[in-house]
């Protein structure tokens, strides 16, 4: 992980281009590595979360036996996966790029089934992640098969050289079917269905990777793609990826307002905030082919500056809920609270990370999101029709996610954390030992540092941009306090927000105090609280989770199409006496069930009858060769 983000830093601020040639490395086509500016920011984000986390699992994987994350397997498979986040940006070639993203994929499912063991529900996750992350991979090899086809050479140099010759359809092909693997491994909806099933049944510093580091790499591969191989295109590719980034924003985050599994709510924003790194790409991409250069390259500029953002708060969040987990053994929001006094520390990194994820200053995640507001604002001034309507919505859909992200980690932080404990395991919960918050420590102090000095960044990002294939040789510029937009006219200082921030507080809690000693003469007496004769108020009377999500599940009644079951048992004497109530209510991914669950169904229908097919006569196989052959022929001879 250092070697990887010192490499990436290098590059990022010498501005150098380093690539590598091994040919006998892979068979066939050798091994071609080479490190841009694009490339360094993602090697450096990858590198500083691998770091982070690797401190952080030592103490992890000790409080669990020889099992699970502690296994001999899973410590071998987790360095090669780390290897591989920090190889995949590094790739010069379509062999390299497909090698290192299926390494990276099958130690990842490797990683994810470590504690298979344990919970039944670890096995779904595995099947579910495997299915979909292979059918993104054969999407992934058409394309690039294809593109590679039509260059004339799979080399990322003859990619370049070739794009420039084909025809639009080609090209647009070529891009649909990749655009659809890399948002699928960035969690986009609607193939987001492995994403809130893998994270959270992953150990908890395997989930920081894979929403930290991973699902980066599918806007990393989309950037790459769209704008340095194949040169850009028309509006309608970015049309649709700022359609899907705005659905995976609002969608993503509403799912997270309803989870009370804290890992879920986690995984579902990592959904939500990759919709705004797609929505700014989508941006960059549509004023690019609108002729406005300076406003794509700010608005790729912001989700790049996103990307940085939410790999820092994203995954000390995850680690922050894998301490919650090691010390009480649950996820469920509804059984925890209390925690603010038994694990102060935990405590405290959580609250830092989700003032990130609520893009609130002094936040980290304000200072990207107000990038890319301002981009967005700033293109309803460039003409066209598919700007001027798609760009309100998308302004709206940012604002929106928003505040529904403020409602999110208001209720985990105030009923996991604030309220009092409601199960034995949440009150007997006890800090984590020194490594795990020293990991935490490398994090939070990423975060404070991105909040604080993010002008520091100016000039990689613009190189980032650049080597992207944008102009972007002025357009984030700063002093490392703070950022000032070029030929936008936007200035924004991290600091001064926070020192205001600060002499409001100390006013606000200054003057109840002055006010206080007024009025220290009269006298004062202590009586019990009047409890309307209802007696001391118990755990099972505050908010829960779920009881917090309900106004908000009830303004989005028909996004979410929620499930509600009252039964109601009456007594044996009589229909007018109830004996008991049950009351159920489960909110399910709709997405999933419009979308999955019929073509599962039908793919078991069809299983079903295929096996009809199959009956044990050699003379009907046989007869199934023979017609497959002369098939075959035919359609060889019609084809020549």
């Amino acid at each position: 992980g250092v070697a990887g983000g010192a490499a990436g830093v290098a590059v990022l601020t010498g501005g150098a281009r380093w690539s590598a040639e091994l040919p006998g490395l892979l068979p066939l086509a050798g091994t071609r590595l080479a490190v841009d500016a694009l490339s360094g920011l993602f090697m450096a984000v990858a590198g500083a979360v691998v770091a982070a986390v690797a401190v952080y699992g030592i103490g992890y994987a000790g409080g669990h036996g020889a099992h699970g994350p502690a296994s001999r397997w899973a410590q071998a498979v987790l360095p090669l996966f780390a290897l591989t986040l920090v190889l995949v940006p590094a790739a010069d070639s379509v062999s390299t790029f497909l090698v290192l993203w299926e390494l990276m994929a099958l130690t990842s499912l490797l990683l994810v089934l470590a504690e298979h063991r344990e919970r039944p529900q670890v096995r779904t996750a595995g099947v579910w992640y495997a299915v979909m992350t292979h059918l993104g991979l054969v999407l992934l090899l058409v394309a690039f098969a294809l593109f590679a086809a039509r260059a004339g050479g799979e080399s990322f140099e003859a990619l370049r050289a070739g794009a420039k010759g084909m025809s639009p359809q080609v090209r647009g092909l070529v891009f649909v079917l990749s655009a659809a693997a890399f948002t699928s491994k960035a969690g986009a909806v609607p193939l987001h269905a492995w994403l809130p099933r893998a994270h959270p049944e992953a150990p908890s510093h395997v989930s920081a990777l894979m929403s930290a580091a991973m699902v980066n790499l599918g806007a990393y591969g989309l950037v790459r793609t769209g704008f340095d191989l194949l040169g850009g295109g028309p509006s309608w590719w970015w049309l649709g990826l700022i359609v899907v980034g705005g659905l995976s924003a609002v969608y993503g985050i509403l799912q997270a307002a309803m989870a009370s599994d804290l890992k879920r709510l986690l995984a579902y924003s990592t959904s939500e905030n990759m919709g705004l790194v797609l929505i700014g790409a989508g941006a960059a991409g549509l004023f690019a082919a609108s002729g406005d250069g300076t406003l794509a390259a700010l608005a790729l500029a912001a989700a790049l500056l996103h990307v940085v953002n939410h790999s820092a708060f994203k995954a000390l969040l995850f680690c922050a809920a894998g301490s919650v987990l090691r010390a009480t053994g649950v996820r469920d929001l509804d059984r925890l609270g209390g925690l603010r006094a038994r694990m102060p520390v935990t405590a405290g990194l959580f609250a830092l990370a989700a003032l990130g994820a609520v893009a609130l200053p002094p936040g980290n995640g304000f200072i990207s999101e107000w990038l890319l507001l301002q981009s967005l604002i700033h293109g309803l001034q460039t003409p066209g029709v598919s700007v001027a309507v798609t760009l309100p919505p998308a302004v709206a859909l940012i604002a929106l996610s928003a505040g529904i992200a403020a409602a999110v980690f208001v209720k985990a932080l105030g009923v996991g954390f604030f309220a009092r404990p409601r199960s034995r395991e949440a009150t007997g919960a006890k800090e984590s030992p020194p490594l795990m918050l020293a990991g935490m420590g490398l994090l939070a102090s990423g975060c404070v540092a991105l909040a604080l000095v993010p002008g520091v960044l100016g000039s990689g990002l613009d190189r980032s941009v650049l080597a992207a294939g944008l102009p972007a040789d002025t357009v984030v510029t700063g002093d490392g306090v703070g950022l000032r937009l070029e030929n936008v006219s936007a200035t924004l200082s991290p600091l001064w927000v926070v020192a205001g921030l600060t002499a409001v507080l100390a006013l606000a809690t200054a003057l109840p105090m002055l006010y206080g000693r007024r009025r220290r003469a009269r006298r004062r007496r202590d009586a019990r609280l009047w409890d309307c004769g209802g007696g001391a108020p118990t755990p099972r009377m505050a908010y829960t989770a779920t009881s917090f999500a309900e106004p908000l599940q009830r303004v989005f009644d028909d996004v979410l199409a929620p499930e509600q079951d009252v039964n109601v048992t009456p007594v044996r004497e009589s229909a007018y006496l109830v004996e008991r109530v049950r009351f159920r209510n489960r909110v399910p991914d709709r997405i999933e069930h419009r979308l999955y669950e019929p073509v599962l169904a039908f793919l078991a229908r069809s299983g079903q009858a295929a096996r009809r097919l199959a009956n044990g006569s050699v003379h009907l196989y046989l007869g199934y060769g023979f017609f497959g052959l002369v098939a075959l022929l035919v359609v060889l001879a019609v084809g020549w």
